[in-house]
This record gives C-alpha cells, structure tokens and sequence, in this order.
C-alpha cells in the first residue's frame, strides 16, 4: 500500500514510524515532512501542509491507497473533504466536523447546548465590550481566540491590567490574526490537566492512553505557553473510575452532539480535561493527533495503527479490538533557544551516540543542509523513552537528550515531576 501523510512536524515522524509498522505498506509519502522524518518516508518539500490543490493533485499523481490528514490547519481547510472527492480513503475530519477545535465559539456553544461540561465563558465579537465585560470579571480568567493560533491563541491574566493587554493583543494588535476577530472569555478552572485523545469512527469511540502535557517553557510550569515542551503516559490522575465518568459525561455526549450536530466526527478527537474538584471538565478539543502527546501515546499501541485508520474510515471501529502496552513513556523536547518568542535557525544538530532501543528520537523542526541537520523550528526533536516505569522512562529520555547538540539547546529539566509526585513510579 502507498499511504500519505499531510504535515512535517514530530507528530507525523511519530505517525509515520508506526504506520512502518504494517507489513503491507511498501511507500510513505510525507508532504512536506522534513529532514529527519526523510529516513523514514519520501518527503516532498515543495508541497506544504496548506496546500490542499497539491496534496490532492499528488495523491491523485501518485495512486495513493490511504492518507492520513495530521495537523489543524488543513483539516479546517476541508482537505479531508477534497481528498475524498477524489476517491481517495483518508484518515481525519472533514471541514465541517474540525470545527469542533477551529472555531473555539463552535466548540462552547456545541458543549452549552448539549450539557457538556466545560468553563462558563461568553463570547465577544468587538474590544470594546469584552473590556467593559472584564470590569466585574473575577480573576484570573481565561482569553481564547476563536481561531486557530498555533496552539499559543490562549491567555490566563491574573488581574484587570493583563486581561486588558490580552484583549489587546488578540482582537486589537491582531497577534493571531483573524483568529481573534471572536474571542472566548472563561473561569479559570484549577485541578490536574489531562490530554486524552480518542479513535472515533462518528459511532464507536476508543480513547487512547492518557497523558500529561508540560505546555509552559519553563520548569516549574513558568513562563509563556508553548506547543507542548514534553509529556508523560499515561496520566497518574486519570483513573479507571475517572474514565468512566468522562466516557458518560463528555465522550459519548460529545459524539453523539456531533452527530445531532450534523457534522459527525470521524478520526482522532482529542479532549483537553481539568479534573476539577466538581469534576472533569474539557478545557478544549482538537480534531487531530496532539503534539507532543502522541509521541508519547503511539509507542504503548499494541494494534496495528493502520487497521484501526482503516476501520475509522469505514466506521468498523467497532469490529476491532485496540490494545494497550502496559508501560510508560516520557518525551522530552528539544527547543531552540529563545521559544516560543524569537530564536534563531540552521544550527547544525549533533548526535554524538546511537540511541538505545527503547528511546526514538522524532525529528519536528529540523532540515537537511547539504546531508547536514540542522534547525528549522522552535520545537527541534522529541525523545520520548518507553520503560517499565516512568523513572526509567524519564531517566533513559533525558540520558538520550544529553547526547544530542546544537546551539542554543533549550529543555525543561522537570518533565514528568508531578506525575511522580502523584505517586507513578
């Protein structure tokens, strides 16, 4: 089978190296991938993520059996939709139903009406108002925008003063552009954080291994927001009883809201909780794999992943059964110095020994310079360690980490402290 898939960053390295894994998959193409994912795929460069005409004139081009749609950006583009107009089998939303992480307004309308748990929040369409709004607000408070944003369009202010800025910055300065033509303004909701993403087929859903996202850029959880700076599987807070709760209370619901919706789901939903003391709560949903969970999450698949994409397309998830490793995983990520602001590119990556089998490093914002690696982006490599249990895992990702250079190497040295403190082991 040829199989393609949309994106270039440490998700789809993580995507693509276990699609390697079905025996009957003789050709990956990654559009446009990047320098380290090209060992494991034929990476095509000149054909970006956004761009839907090339993606689909390539895979028409190429005969592609199946496709798997990775990031935001072109599944809220309706790649998904144009792909299937040329008859070729994909894994992902269409346009309609990846609005459920494109239009953060869809998203908490969608949840007020069908009872789904979530923050209280309005929705503002003008500065003016949402600033007249924050002078009775309680803080801190919560500031999203509408649109995609990198996932850096969400601010916490702890006062009047930087809830303003904020309003600024979205809707005024335009940060994020059109992204903050509507904002969301929430409670600031406080417990442990829990990223589960979820199979889905519109009818069956099969949540996937818990796991712990570390989104500020500084130990301690200090500092700004990034795109994740590393994660932890499974989740020490999210227990079977918890689970369940959330299966009744906000996967099912959520499904069926879809569905009701006219706009039913198929592919990777994944759920952003806060276990509140009233409960779980979604914080967002995003209609595709995260980053840098799923580095974390696929290692501990057992079932080939393959057939369960194939069987979300032809809504037979039910016929299978998914399956689970009972270890840990850690990922520890590899920014340049300066994310999420302004950092500097091109610093030649250095790996000074083989890593040990049970760590994989997933390369998300490196190039190849004239057979060189080097640096293309603020979130550089993963290494994500698979153990026993989480110290391992930890120990074994962070010995990995300190075996590979390039200038300006930024890392939180605390990936994984709170699980352990938890209670993991």
């Amino acid at each position: 089978m040829k199989l393609l898939v949309v994106g270039g960053g440490g998700r789809e390295h993580a995507i693509i190296k276990k699609l390697r894994e079905n025996p009957d998959v003789s050709e990956i193409y990654a559009l446009p991938g990047n320098g380290g994912i090209a060992a494991d795929a034929v990476c095509i460069p000149e054909i970006g993520a956004k761009d839907i005409d090339g993606i689909v004139n390539f895979a028409k081009s190429k005969r592609v059996d199946f496709a798997v749609v990775a990031p935001d950006d072109p599944l809220a583009l309706g790649c998904v939709d144009r792909l299937h107009k040329a008859g070729i089998p994909c894994f992902g939303p269409d346009a309609k139903a990846a609005r459920i992480e494109s239009s953060k307004v869809f998203a908490k309308n969608l949840m007020r009406k069908y009872g789904i748990p979530t923050a209280a929040y309005r929705v503002f369409t003008n500065p003016e108002s949402a600033l007249q709004y924050l002078e009775t607000a309680t803080f801190p408070i919560v500031l999203k925008a509408d649109g995609l944003a990198l996932g850096k369009g969400v601010l916490i202010a702890q006062n009047l003063q930087e809830a303003r800025d904020a309003v600024r910055t979205l809707m005024q300065d335009r940060v994020f552009g059109a992204a903050g033509d509507e904002i969301v303004i929430e409670e600031f909701l406080t417990g442990p954080e829990v990223s589960v993403l979820a199979f889905t087929d519109g009818k069956t859903i099969v949540p996937m291994i818990s796991s712990m996202d570390h989104k500020r850029v500084g130990d301690g959880d200090t500092g700004l927001n990034t795109g994740g700076m590393g994660t932890v599987a499974p989740n020490p807070y999210y227990t079977p009883e918890i689970a369940q709760s959330c299966m009744d209370t906000i996967f099912l619901p959520t499904l069926d809201a879809m569905r009701k919706e006219g706009c039913p789901f198929k592919g990777c939903l994944y759920f952003g909780l806060m276990l509140t003391p009233g409960g779980a709560k979604v914080i967002e949903y995003n209609c595709r794999f995260g980053d840098p969970e799923t580095q974390v999450v696929l290692p501990l698949l057992k079932t080939d992943l393959l057939t369960i994409m194939r069987a979300v397309e032809n809504e037979t998830l039910s016929e299978i059964s998914v399956e689970w490793s009972e270890d840990c995983a850690a990922c520890v990520i590899l920014a340049s110095g300066g994310y999420p602001e302004r950092y500097e590119t091109g610093k030649p990556i250095t790996f000074t020994t083989p890593l040990p089998s049970n760590v994989t490093c997933y390369h998300a914002g490196d190039k190849d310079s004239h057979g060189q690696l080097v640096t293309s982006g603020g979130r550089v490599l993963g290494l994500t360690a698979v153990a026993p249990t989480l110290r391992e895992a930890l120990r074994d990702a962070y010995q990995a980490a300190d075996t590979i250079s390039f200038e300006g190497k930024y890392l939180r040295h605390d990936i994984g402290r709170r699980a352990l403190q938890a209670g993991m082991r």
